[in-house]
């Protein structure tokens, strides 16, 4: 009976010792996020655009961010691949996705009608904002350009084991690389090569819904509490590769938000819609979509709005 007694009770203290062993390795981990966050937020971005950017000030706490996506980061004359519009509410802590089509034929202020992405090319990241503004009467109050080894870098960090997709035939021209038809994994080089493919029937209007695909996926994918550790990794990742005039602390309460939002799926459109435009070429500027503005500004604001009521 006496040693049985002394078994239940070094088993009790190793139990103890146990279960303080766990506690105290959970303590370190968020001691480690706690510190590395701390230093995050307290390194400023890079804002190679800011000082001419004038977005509009924020009086209904949403915010429209412009994503961009580019193989240079704030370079005068730089193309841009990419045109997006974040919406997120902090009420609901829901996120909106807005893809504008760059090839729109749209009218850029002082300068006539070109394609979308012409006036990011001629004025940067300011007269895209007006431009956008004049044509669609959509606000916008940050902007943030990310480029490409940012992006597979942040893939790799976020989710190290890739992302599931599901690819619909081979994909190689223009990628620099070959992805096989068949449902596979992704790493970041692979997923940018993914959604950058543009040679096939649907070209721009199959890469932004492969664009708005990975972004969802992203999303699923972050959600979790391995996804909140690794914010100060994604931040440092961010200030090398990221040109903005969001401030870390707010980049940071976004990201928590959305990350913890697991509920919120991410809802997108894409402007043009389907039956709102005209393929069209015109001489010495090539293809380009006629739109039917009235139509696309109608339905962004009921897209927007859907979220209010």
């Amino acid at each position: 009976m006496v040693l049985k007694r002394k078994k239940v009770r070094w088993s009790r203290v190793f139990l103890a010792l146990l279960i303080i062993g766990i506690f105290m390795v959970g303590l370190n981990t968020i001691f480690q996020y706690i510190e590395g966050t701390y230093k995050a937020i307290n390194q400023p971005f890079k804002k190679a655009e800011a000082d001419s950017f004038h977005g509009e000030k924020d009086t209904t706490e949403e915010v429209n961010v412009l994503l961009l996506g580019s193989d240079s980061r704030g370079e005068q004359g730089a193309r841009t691949d990419t045109i997006m519009v974040a919406h997120y509410n902090p009420q609901s802590e829901n996120v909106k996705l807005i893809s504008l089509m760059r090839d729109m034929y749209v009218s850029i202020p002082d300068h006539g009608k070109q394609k979308l992405n012409a006036a990011y090319s001629i004025g940067g990241t300011e007269l895209l904002r007006k431009t956008i503004k004049m044509n669609f009467g959509l606000d916008i109050h940050h902007y943030a350009i990310v480029d490409f080894k940012g992006f597979e870098k942040a893939v790799d960090i976020l989710v190290p084991e890739g992302i599931e997709v599901d690819i619909p035939y081979e994909m190689s021209d223009g990628i620099g690389m070959t992805l096989e038809k068949g449902t596979q994994k992704l790493h970041g080089e692979e997923l940018l090569g993914y959604v950058r493919f543009r040679q096939d029937r649907l070209s721009d209007f199959g890469r932004v819904q492969r664009q708005q695909e990975v972004i969802s996926k992203l999303k699923e994918e972050a959600v979790s509490l391995n996804s909140m550790t690794k914010l100060p990794d994604l931040l440092d990742l961010l200030h090398a590769h990221i040109d903005t005039n969001i401030d870390s602390p707010t980049l940071l309460a976004i990201g928590k938000d959305v990350l913890t939002n697991e509920g919120g799926e991410i809802q997108t459109i894409r402007i043009p819609e389907d039956g709102s435009f005209e393929n069209t070429r015109l001489d010495g500027i090539g293809e380009v979509l006629e739109v039917d503005l009235a139509e696309n500004k109608d339905a962004l604001k009921d897209f927007l709005e859907g979220d209010r009521k």
